[in-house]
């Protein structure tokens, strides 16, 4: 383990503080503007804003990082995200704050694309898989460790906004002083999403709803919380619980679906998603009952995507793996912003457990979808298909790390 990831480490001590400065801001923001009587519709936008800039950063940003090199870029992106944090104790406003978050966005597609490309030139491609697998854990230990913050309040309200501030500003410190030479930048295009419907339906597919409800929960998460009576200390538990689940389900469920059609894994992690969505709907109660069905929900949930990736990558040729896992990025980004804005609308209707209706509906859709085709297209024998490999959904740039797009 020291061996594979002493190359690396202070890039994933950096995610991992950028991740716990950063991955409470979403629920912090939403339930602000729930206190202060703005619409639920703009808490929605707030997060469609985030996962647009997300997804225009993860596009362009590789043209500053060419110009000006990958730690002058790095320190510029987690610079600016900063001081966005602090801004938001200025003056709150939905539509300032949602330009924010926009730019905050951006940023983040940023420091993604300049950590992942790093990663990649530095892993040895013997141990990609394993440091692709710490830096999901470094990523997503830092955002469910940051949800605590939410519990600083002290006698400012700003409090919370400066934590996240030192701690990002101090994430710069183990990039800015790294001796490891600036790689060049990976290529991480992306097929086009109707090229990649035509080979992998069910991965395209599975993706934009996995975007959709992953998205809706990430803005609207803590405000759901809210409202079925927890207090911020268990809204904070909640959401880490929720994150701390998608990371531990996913091994297990990649495990099964080497062994079988993949297909099937996918359509019962779907049923386990529904099944879920439909008892926090009907019949949780109680601040364990929802601390745990928020933990089992990430777990099914979370291990969508790396799924379709997994079952995509089984139709494609080696050369073709990085261009369409790209791709399912993208895909899964459109889902996330639109998944919020629809996740308002049935909270609208249906209160707080709403959110939850919502992705129950998207859940059964794409379940619908599945065995559909199940029915209409002959399974790849298990023998035949490509090892699992967990990847974050975070950039294009993150599919070149993948040990299995790059062989050939």
């Amino acid at each position: 383990m020291i061996k594979n990831i002493s190359p690396v480490s202070t890039l994933l001590i950096a995610i991992f503080m950028i991740m716990a400065g950063s991955g409470f801001l979403a629920p912090l923001l939403s339930l602000r503007l729930d206190a202060a009587g703005v619409s639920p519709l703009l808490i929605g936008f707030l997060t469609t804003a985030y996962f647009t800039g997300l997804m225009i950063g993860s596009l362009t940003v590789s043209r500053v990082i060419e110009r000006v090199g990958h730690i002058r870029a790095f320190t510029a992106f987690v610079s600016l995200f900063s001081a966005t944090a602090l801004t938001y104790a200025i003056h709150l406003d939905p539509t300032l704050w949602s330009l924010i978050r926009f730019i905050e966005g951006f940023c983040m597609a940023g420091v993604f694309v300049c950590l992942e490309s790093w990663l990649n030139e530095r892993a040895p491609h013997e141990s990609r898989g394993a440091v692709l697998a710490y830096y999901m854990i470094a990523l997503y230990a830092g955002q469910a460790a940051g949800q605590f913050f939410l519990n600083l309040n002290g006698s400012l309200a700003s409090v919370p906004l400066i934590a996240a501030s030192v701690l990002l500003s101090l994430a710069i410190l183990p990039v800015a002083l790294t001796r490891l030479p600036a790689p060049a930048l990976s290529e991480g295009g992306s097929m086009h999403i109707r090229e990649l419907y035509r080979v992998s339906p069910l991965g395209v597919a599975g993706a934009v709803a996995t975007g959709m409800m992953l998205g809706a929960f990430y803005g609207l998460g803590a405000v759901f919380a809210l409202g079925v009576g927890l207090k911020l200390a268990g809204i904070a538990l909640f959401m880490s619980a929720t994150i701390t689940g998608g990371v531990a389900l996913q091994w297990p469920l990649g495990w099964l679906s080497d062994l079988f059609d993949r297909r099937l894994v996918i359509v019962w992690t779907i049923v386990a998603t529904l099944a879920i969505c439909v008892l926090i709907v009907t019949a949780v109660e109680g601040r364990y009952a929802v601390m745990a069905s928020g933990a089992f929900f990430g777990g099914v949930s979370f291990a969508l995507y790396p799924l379709c990736v997994a079952h995509t990558n089984d139709h494609l040729s080696p050369e073709q793996r990085v261009s369409a896992s790209g791709g399912l990025v993208l895909a899964y980004s459109l889902g996330a912003i639109a998944g919020p804005m629809a996740g308002v609308a049935f909270m609208s209707v249906f209160g707080p457990r709403g959110l939850f209706v919502f992705i129950g509906f998207c859940a059964a859709a794409v379940l619908g979808f599945a065995i559909w085709r199940l029915k209409v297209a002959a399974p790849i024998p298990a023998a035949q298909q490509n090892p699992y490999q967990i990847l974050p959904r975070t950039t294009p740039v993150v599919a070149v790390m993948d040990p299995l797009a790059t062989d050939s």
